[in-house]
């Protein structure tokens, strides 16, 4: 069968690769084109397009850019149209992806949506859209399940593919042995696209001075153009590049910037401090539409501050500081944040989710 991708970001690349591997196991006459990355192509994702092409996040960044974003759209439309998938498989990635869901939907073709967009966080009424447009919704996040309950939509819960990600890695044994040789490692993550780096990092690396006996190491992703790190080399804080697992193994606390990566990082156990800032505008618009008290997805899964969040103005040198030493000094604080991740760890399922969710693609489809 024929299968059509869309992710638009890195994280969703990571994913987007897992399923797609697992469907060629499940029906090898499968053919899997759309916009992934470097992952996905490596597993056999034919790309269309790069997702780093499509990738804007913030209310402002998304409208300065509208007309570009349309015209991925409509080129995107085109190409689907021109591949003739069985299914059109959205992950994540909402506003985009809800675009293509409606078009391929009035299309007659099949839409499967892995990795909900946040309809629970903001916009619930959006949920109902997914109803109309998406054949079959997998989700991963334990209470997704239930908020779909409330529209009479059923959906499958499939566990969380982090799960897999991390389980499938391996520690090199020269990274560790470098790192754990002198001093702790703090860990930097500053996101994966531009406007978290430009807004995240220079505040992240006034941190450095006030912890001197502490190893300061950014996770860098080489999609990003290299000047944008220009900023932690002038500090003599060292960059590396696509390693963040491999970093985080080693990690002593993180300071992580909202997303994916914070459950990455718990799930690696480390302690860490959630940090997000974007444009003045984007964030006022922001306060009036999030329906959820917490941004990070290990608050939002225990249901409770298991890890302190920073957001706009509480991100500033003075609380990170504090909070830091919080963490990394040995005691009650740091031991319970790491207790709350394995009961985290628990709540979010087993491994074996891109094979899961692929079996169930695929059984569906046939």
């Amino acid at each position: 069968m024929r299968y059509y991708f869309i992710c638009g970001e890195r994280s969703g690349d990571l994913h987007t690769s897992r399923l797609v591997a697992s469907i060629r196991q499940q029906d090898a006459k499968a053919v899997c084109r759309g916009i992934g990355g470097e992952l996905s192509e490596a597993n056999g994702l034919d790309l269309y397009a790069h997702y780093k092409d499509v990738a804007v996040m913030g209310a402002w960044e998304v409208f300065v850019k509208l007309p570009s974003i349309f015209k991925r759209i409509s080129q995107t439309q085109k190409d689907i149209l021109s591949f003739k998938p069985d299914v059109v498989v959205l992950v994540d990635f909402g506003g985009f992806n809800m675009k293509i869901a409606k078009f391929a939907h009035e299309q007659g073709m099949k839409v499967y949506y892995y990795i909900s967009p946040k309809v629970w966080a903001w916009n619930t009424g959006r949920a109902k859209k997914i109803k109309q447009y998406v054949d079959r919704m997998f989700v991963i996040l334990p209470f997704e399940k239930d908020f779909f309950k409330q529209f009479d939509y059923e959906v499958d819960y499939v566990g969380n593919p982090l799960k897999d990600a991390v389980a499938a890695f391996e520690p090199d044994a020269a990274f560790a042995e470098r790192y754990k040789s002198d001093k702790p490692v703090i860990a930097v993550l500053p996101g994966s696209r531009a406007q978290e780096v430009t807004h995240m990092l220079n505040t992240m690396l006034e941190m450095v001075p006030a912890f001197p006996n502490y190893r300061w190491v950014v996770a860098g992703v080489d999609n990003l153009d290299a000047s944008l790190y220009a900023q932690a080399k002038a500090v003599g804080v060292e960059v590396i590049y696509n390693q963040t697992y491999q970093l985080l193994n080693v990690a002593r606390a993180a300071l992580v910037t909202s997303g994916t990566a914070t459950l990455e990082t718990a799930l690696f156990s480390v302690p860490q401090i959630v940090c997000y800032k974007t444009s003045s505008i984007t964030y006022f618009l922001a306060k009036f539409v999030i329906k959820v008290p917490y941004i990070s997805l290990v608050n939002l899964i225990a249901g409770k501050e298991v890890v302190r969040e920073m957001i706009q103005s509480d991100f500033n040198p003075k609380a990170l500081k504090e909070e830091l030493a919080k963490l990394l000094a040995e005691g009650e604080y740091r031991s319970t944040m790491i207790e709350e991740y394995r009961i985290l760890g628990q709540k979010i399922g087993e491994k074996g989710v891109s094979e899961r969710t692929a079996e169930l693609m695929v059984g569906y489809l046939k």
